[in-house]
């Protein structure tokens, strides 16, 4: 339920900046590996508002097509990159249309990019794509969608899963717990709220507070994308707000696990000591890319008991911290595994390694102990 008074161009949040962070950082990645292998890739932004904050920083839709130019690789990449922005407002959509003309004013507009800025919802515009699919009998593009919605109205989770129901298409969203959770139990909102969880189990919030609360209505979202959307693997992001509180989620959605390793390492760049959140109490701390403090002693018990008189490759090991633990894939190898072999705790049994200490695809590690 968006903020009826909100402004054209407001002053940007630090969850913000950070939050912007983590989605360059993972297009920096995204971009390449699809346009390899694929004739075209589309990016949505759901929510695009205005294109710039009140201090002149970009918004979402400039910094996706900004990252895109800047790569290195941008020139070998012979594919069609569309950039299709929803923002029903208008006087947000005309700032934002204002921005990219005076982006492309400084900077030529590559011929295989394609910019649309659309003024209407994103729930009336992914119909629209829907219909147009349906009509002519295609697919969509691999695409990542980015919603990032003022509330919790306009994402019904039927219509996410929909429109992303082709094997290369992703979902990066934010879920904004503090509005649902202010408004979950109100009985104007029952519909609304049916809506984005796609199921009425949301109504068993109303007997919990809290953190319990805050887990439940966060699990019951991903699983919903998981089980509703076909998401295989969900991924979540925890922003917290000045008040010291979980003001909102970033939850990403894919079918890839290599798109899983992406996110994860975009997210251990915001959150360098756990990859797991950020908070506006810190910002001016230097807290932000530190990475001194990443305990992986969880990590390194949980392998060793996994695990524990067993031969594995190294590919099952990587799948397991991936989307079993909030582990990056550059923790097992590194700060694990080598470390365990330095020190005579495995075995390397196979292996098309060429130095010691290193665990290349195909590599089988035995680990001591006995099997549960």
């Amino acid at each position: 339920m968006p903020r009826r008074d909100m402004p054209t161009i407001w002053k940007i949040e630090p969850h913000t900046t950070a939050k912007h962070e983590i989605l360059r950082h993972y297009l920096e990645a995204w971009f390449p590996i699809l346009a390899r292998w694929n004739g075209r890739v589309l990016f949505i932004d759901g929510f695009a508002g205005p294109g710039i904050y009140g201090g002149g920083e970009p918004g979402s839709p400039l910094i996706a097509i900004k990252t895109l130019l800047d790569h290195a690789m941008f020139a070998r990449l012979h594919c069609e990159f569309v950039f299709l922005f929803m923002e029903p407002d208008g006087k947000r959509a005309a700032s934002l249309n204002a921005q990219l003309t005076a982006f492309f004013a400084s900077r030529p507009q590559p011929k295989n990019v394609h910019v649309e800025v659309l003024g209407t919802t994103f729930e009336d515009a992914a119909e629209t794509v829907l219909r147009q699919l349906d009509e002519q009998k295609k697919r969509l593009a691999p695409t990542f969608a980015f919603i990032d919605p003022f509330g919790f109205s306009g994402m019904p989770l039927e219509v996410i899963g929909r429109l992303l129901s082709f094997n290369k298409c992703e979902v990066f969203l934010n879920f904004m717990y503090d509005w649902v959770n202010r408004f979950v139990d109100n009985p104007e909102q029952q519909e609304n709220f049916k809506s984005l969880f796609g199921t009425d189990s949301y109504r068993a919030a109303s007997k919990l507070s809290g953190r319990p609360r805050f887990d439940f209505l966060l699990e019951l979202y991903t699983s919903q994308l998981r089980e509703r959307c076909k998401f295989e693997f969900v991924q979540s992001f925890s922003m917290i707000h000045a008040s010291g509180h979980i003001g909102n989620v970033l939850i990403y959605g894919t079918r890839s696990l290599d798109g899983v390793r992406v996110m994860k390492d975009a997210m251990w760049k915001v959150d360098a000591d756990a990859g797991t959140q950020f908070s506006d109490r810190f910002h001016d701390q230097e807290v932000l890319f530190t990475g001194r403090n990443v305990d992986v002693a969880p990590l390194r018990t949980a392998l060793v008991q996994r695990y524990a008189g067993r031969d594995v490759r190294v590919e099952e090991i990587v799948r397991f911290v991936l989307t079993e633990t909030p582990y990056a894939a550059g923790h097992w190898n590194r700060l694990v595994l080598s470390p365990l072999d330095r020190e005579g705790a495995i075995t390397v049994t196979a292996s098309p390694r060429k130095k010691r200490f290193t665990f290349p695809e195909g590599t089988v590690v035995r680990f001591p102990g006995q099997s549960a």
